[in-house]
């Protein structure tokens, strides 16, 4: 059977555009509580794990070794805009990793906010790696090099010690043999392997809710919670909806992906989400994210009309015209 409607754009009343796609919602004692479409299929999480990969960061102790703060470690699981202070702060850990931007290997591009963008363009300034949305992450990856004591170059790699302590991390976390899965190379250059919905969904709740984790992993969980709630605007930037969720609703946890993946989970109630746009949009995998997680009775009424606003936006045109919306249908 295939995927459902999710998302629908409208245009004068009219449905213009249909998205169908997939979610998993499962609960701390692996119990499948909401979903839609099929559960089991494989897509890449890309940066919506980005938390997973950080946590050999904080168990391996290069975190505390370091002196990584809070606003460090949620630019560590961050998509960011490359707007000033995303810069600084990934100037920061590798500044005190003892690591150089010429280390990075994640390609360069031009920030995501605008105005970040025509700034540099004033003074006449080139885009570069600390710029990529993933900078804070690499800069995690090159401080776990330093803490494992192996080389730094080819960090990216697959068979990387770095690598191969995120693949265990997953292996653990959705009970999967990441060895098996399908694997390709992510646009940050980094190994991406594809996971059913259903078992990201699991390795969030666990995460969210600490349950099956021993200590140490509990721990790094729950700091990299605390650091994503109190620093929302490392995660994203400016205007972007992972920002603009968790800084309305803090007890969400969100986290976006490439080609319409989003994950997530609600830590207070051990949930965890994970969902996919069949064709990649981010307008509908956000859409549907929101009403996701609005659908879930575990919050206040407050919580939960923020949530449902974020579940639908409004379409105009360059003229600032209404043209029509776009909606989740969950």
């Amino acid at each position: 059977m295939p995927n459902p409607v999710i998302a629908e754009v409208t245009r004068g009343g009219v449905v213009e555009s249909r998205h169908t796609g997939a979610y998993a919602v499962v609960d701390a004692a692996g119990k499948l509580v909401a979903s839609a479409g099929d559960v089991t299929q494989a897509v890449f999480p890309r940066s919506a794990i980005k938390a997973f990969q950080c946590l050999p960061l904080i168990e391996s102790g290069a975190a505390d070794r370091f002196g990584f703060s809070d606003e460090e470690l949620a630019l560590a699981c961050a998509s960011h805009s490359g707007e000033a202070p995303h810069v600084r702060v990934a100037g920061g850990m590798l500044a005190k990793a003892g690591m150089s931007e010429a280390q990075y290997e994640c390609g360069a591009h031009w920030p995501y906010e605008l105005s970040a963008q025509h700034d540099m363009v004033r003074h006449a300034e080139e885009p570069r790696a600390i710029h990529n949305n993933c900078s804070g992450k690499h800069a995690g990856m090159l401080a776990l090099a330093h803490q494992l004591g192996v080389p730094a170059e080819g960090y990216s790699r697959i068979d990387h010690p770095v690598q191969r302590a995120i693949a265990r991390t997953l292996s653990e976390l959705c009970d999967v043999d990441i060895g098996s899965q399908p694997h390709g190379i992510d646009g940050c250059s980094v190994p991406t392997w594809a996971i059913p919905l259903r078992n990201l969904a699991l390795g969030f709740a666990r995460f969210a809710s600490g349950a099956t984790l021993d200590e140490a992993r509990k721990a790094a969980s729950l700091r990299i919670i605390e650091a994503v709630r109190a620093h929302p605007f490392m995660v994203a930037g400016t205007n972007r909806f992972c920002t603009r969720v968790m800084q309305r609703v803090p007890r969400a946890f969100v986290k976006t992906g490439a080609e319409g993946v989003f994950c997530g989970a609600v830590p207070h109630a051990g949930f965890g989400i994970a969902l996919k746009c069949d064709d990649g949009a981010s307008r509908a995998s956000e859409s549907a994210m929101a009403a996701v997680l609005a659908s879930l009775p575990v919050w206040t009424d407050s919580e939960r009309q923020a949530l449902k606003t974020f579940a639908g936006s409004d379409l105009s045109n360059w003229r600032k015209i209404h043209v029509g919306d776009v909606h989740a249908l969950i």
